[in-house]
């Protein structure tokens, strides 16, 4: 049977988040929550609850007495799943609960140190069978949703993340979007082939890159170079996909994160972007930096008419990965170990292996905002120049 779900709450019955609530629970199931919590354990009144990922964004008015009552439809909306609709909105920190009292942190990633590597790969192995399984099912959020199957396409770069995403779903159409000749594009190529997937392209000219950086930074309220370069060929792709009717677009969110694909996790020392030290302290460092990112990211998907679907953000693994001692995360130039892994026989060598770009160098479109700001009159010699370029074109 169904979970039932309440119009404002997603990712979550409110029965689960509330035996979260009274447990302290992080990861009760799912692929996170937000949104009001009526009747919530040992509190008066309703409250908002976003998940410790923050995998689904949630927003307040700034000032707002109490945003979790002032959803009276004759009155201002005080918080809302979408940035847009507030006149000063405020993000609720993921793992958080928020009332007249204030904003409270309810949840925290577990602390408890690493598993040994056996036990550590089969809990990997068994979470991402959980979780593909469901997708493949149709599951929605984890939760036992049915679905239409056919609504749903993949976002594909051609590595690990997502090669194990559609190798879950194979007969999902598969969208990529870069400008002719990028990275992500042929290695697109080159993994569908070799997969038997539908690749579907989307090279992007300077028009859709001006029009999409317009659209996703309205609609996420980020403005920097980094942000956008990196969500405008997210909202391209899936923009795509809901124009030829897919509702939902699954993506390989959260894995460098969970599982060290970054190269200061896996050699954090002397290294200034962490402050940590070991792998997997680096690591926790950069899972802390999932709900700003995914933020970001769900709000571009869904203003491009697409509903993402994270099935490597799925609690199970999440929990199984965060669990991982630091030589199944990153070793010897090695990234990603244990889900690489726990990928072999799902897809391809050559996919399993690939070293993947950046998604805003590999689909150049930081290289094509930097020649558009310098087209524009915006040199190099001057400081953030892609930066000046984006408030000059934000401005008109």
């Amino acid at each position: 049977m169904a979970d039932a779900q309440s119009p404002d709450l997603r990712g979550s019955p409110p029965e689960r988040v509330r035996d979260a609530l009274r447990d302290g629970d992080p990861f009760p199931g799912g692929r996170g929550f937000a949104g009001l919590l009526r009747d919530p354990p040992d509190r008066e009144g309703p409250v908002l609850v976003r998940d410790v990922l923050g995998r689904q964004p949630l927003f307040v008015e700034r000032g707002a007495a109490d945003p979790a009552t002032a959803r009276d439809p004759t009155a201002p909306a005080a918080w809302s799943f979408d940035r847009t609709d507030l006149a000063d909105p405020k993000p609720v920190p993921g793992g958080s609960l928020a009332s007249s009292a204030g904003t409270e942190r309810v949840w925290s990633l577990p602390g408890e140190g690493p598993v040994d590597s056996e036990s550590g790969q089969a809990a990997v192995d068994e979470a991402l069978d959980g979780a593909l399984g469901a997708l493949d099912a149709g599951g929605l959020g984890g939760l036992e949703t049915e679905a239409d199957g056919d609504d749903l396409a993949v976002a594909f770069s051609g590595g690990v993340d997502s090669g194990v995403v559609a190798a879950a779903v194979p007969d999902a159409p598969c969208y990529v979007a870069g400008f002719e000749g990028c990275h992500d594009i042929e290695a697109a190529r080159e993994a569908a082939a070799s997969m038997d997937l539908d690749l579907r392209v989307v090279e992007i000219t300077h028009d859709d890159l001006v029009r999409a950086v317009r659209e996703v930074a309205a609609a996420t309220g980020r403005r920097n170079p980094m942000d956008l370069a990196i969500a405008v060929p997210l909202y391209l792709a899936a923009e795509a996909a809901a124009a030829d009717g897919f509702r939902r677009l699954a993506v390989g969110q959260g894995a460098d994160e969970l599982f060290g694909g970054y190269s200061k996790v896996a050699d954090p020392v002397g290294d200034d972007r962490v402050a940590a030290e070991t792998v997997r302290g680096a690591r926790t460092e950069t899972v802390r930096t999932l709900p700003e990112q995914l933020e970001r990211d769900v709000l571009a998907l869904r203003a491009s008419g697409a509903e993402p679907v994270a099935p490597l953000l799925d609690d199970r693994i999440v929990a199984s990965a965060l669990a991982l001692p630091g030589e199944l995360l990153a070793i010897d130039g090695e990234r990603k170990i244990a889900l690489r892994r726990a990928a072999t026989g799902r897809v391809p060598e050559p996919v399993r292996t690939a070293d993947k770009k950046a998604v805003q160098y590999g689909t150049y479109v930081s290289r094509e905002l930097d020649r558009l700001a310098r087209r524009a009159g915006f040199k190099r010699r001057m400081d953030d120049h892609v930066g000046r370029y984006l408030d000059a074109l934000l401005s008109e």
